[in-house]
């Protein structure tokens, strides 16, 4: 009876071991910063237009979870949705200027794992900047992943 019951543990062991890994392998999480491809081309109109910060787990190795412009600025997420094939933001404004995103994530996985590497666009969506509430730019945009160092 102890050696049944033993085997039958060790063979429900041994079905659960692929179920984890495939619930492991089907796991999204983008959390790092996405930048512009570098065959994007950056409109004018964004020329101080840094990257895209997700820290959902607020690592020290990250920037703060937010738009971030090249001068450091951040523009923090006021609306935030982050799946796989729908990614979405607003940022709060600043001397009236906030930001829009809509659009998707083109690999699933665990980006920090280090699957990715810094020259394939993994993002790409629409950029919409806006002044005191009126549109002012839109873009539609492609980005690499950078985890940080």
């Amino acid at each position: 009876m102890v050696k049944t019951f033993l085997a039958s543990l060790l063979v429900l062991s041994l079905i659960s071991i692929p179920a984890l890994a495939q619930k492991r392998a089907a796991q999204f999480d983008p959390d790092g910063s996405f930048w512009l491809h570098e065959s994007t081309p950056q409109p004018p109109e964004f020329s101080d237009f840094g990257g895209i910060n997700l820290n959902a787990k607020k690592l020290r190795r990250l920037p703060s979870a937010g738009l971030q412009l090249i001068n450091g600025t951040t523009y923090r997420f006021k609306t935030l949705n982050v799946k796989q094939n729908n990614f979405t933001f607003t940022t709060v404004a600043l001397k009236g200027v906030s930001y829009s995103f809509a659009g998707k994530f083109l690999k699933g996985g665990v980006y920090s794992s280090g699957i990715l590497d810094d020259e394939t666009p993994v993002l790409e969506g629409t950029l919409t900047k806006f002044r005191n509430g009126q549109k002012q730019a839109e873009a539609k945009l492609k980005f690499v992943y950078f985890g940080g160092t």
